[in-house]
């Protein structure tokens, strides 16, 4: 659980930031690029919280930047209405209702950032982290 305690709270904070941005953020740099480099942390931490040790935190990265992809490319042939939840706005806005390359150059940006934190991570000796 102690291992599993950092991807708990940067999975409940992140979270908590996409929430507010998509509560009061209309537009705006913000929304449309920061939140969806976002998005790729919040999913990874989530993954982490049950795999931790388990896996290369690189492939699980890279394993979250393809899931937004495909579900990126879902949102293109509008999978939300396909499988019949169009008309509740939760789940288009969970799942997206517009595909954009953008997005994927976002997502492409947060893995990114993300393996780059892991790499400093990996590299602080395991005191300083504390284990």
């Amino acid at each position: 659980m102690k291992k599993r305690l950092p991807y708990i709270i940067g999975f409940a904070f992140l979270l908590i930031i996409e929430i507010l941005i998509a509560l009061f953020i209309h537009g705006g740099f913000i929304r449309f690029y920061i939140g969806d480099v976002i998005v790729v942390w919040v999913v990874y931490c989530f993954v982490q919280i049950f795999i931790c040790e388990k896996a290369n935190s690189y492939i699980t990265a890279l394993g979250v930047m393809i899931f937004a992809f495909i579900v990126e490319f879902l949102q293109y042939i509008n999978i939300v209405d396909i499988i019949g939840l169009g008309d509740i706005k939760f789940f288009r806005t969970l799942i997206g209702t517009s595909f954009s390359v953008v997005d994927l150059v976002c997502y492409a940006c947060g893995t990114a950032v993300m393996c780059i934190f892991i790499f400093i991570k990996n590299k602080i000796p395991k005191k300083i982290q504390g284990n």
